[in-house]
């Protein structure tokens, strides 16, 4: 087996979850490299992009959050073999990334300035929101692709978390109940999945 570490924040969440969840998932052992958001300017020293995520896979560092999660994903049993299917899969995570980068901006923001930058995020976000319950919906509802388990769920689940828990001043907590509701039975979904329940269990 690979000598795996994941290096990200202190936190049940953000881009290195869905990554810990498909080793997880894998049954692949990872040191779980978790550090406070104080010790980020030392930790990113040491990063090829200064940014985390970052994978080290037998003493080889190795960024980019879609790229593991595929990677990861792959061995797992999360990720399509039918190329159609991929590209849907693929398609769901970039729209989640892209969810991340417009959040990730307003990180370091405070006062009136995040509240401002924050209340401007509600109009796409909703936008991004109503798109993945139609994606879902058109799928059959219950998975964004190959009718099953991919890794583009497990991005979704950890992101619907993420927008829902409080955490984010200025964000309604009831954003995706009021906006795409079918993205809660989603979360429900994935979170009753026995290998996911057994993680946070």
């Amino acid at each position: 087996m690979a000598n795996i570490k994941v290096t990200y924040f202190d936190i049940n969440g953000g881009r290195a979850e869905p990554i810990r969840l498909a080793l997880h998932c894998l049954g692949q052992d990872f040191e779980d490299h978790r550090f406070q958001f104080s010790e980020f300017a030392e930790i990113r020293k040491g990063t090829p992009f200064g940014q985390v995520p970052v994978v080290e896979l037998d003493g080889e560092q190795i960024t980019q959050s879609n790229a593991l999660c595929r990677y990861f994903g792959k061995q797992a049993g999360l990720y399509p073999e039918d190329d159609y299917q991929a590209l849907l899969c693929d398609e769901v995570m970039d729209v989640v990334e892209d969810i991340s980068h417009k959040l990730s901006a307003t990180m370091t923001m405070t006062g009136e300035t995040l509240k401002s930058a924050r209340e401007q995020l509600v109009a796409p976000l909703t936008t991004y929101l109503k798109w993945l319950a139609a994606r879902l919906t058109k799928q059959g509802g219950e998975y964004f692709a190959d009718n099953r388990l991919t890794i583009a769920d497990l991005k979704v689940f950890v992101m619907v978390q993420w927008l829902g828990s409080g955490m984010l001043d200025h964000i309604p907590t009831t954003l995706i109940q009021d906006t795409a509701p079918e993205l809660l039975a989603h979360l429900n979904r994935v979170a009753s999945d026995p290998k996911i329940k057994s993680y946070y269990g």
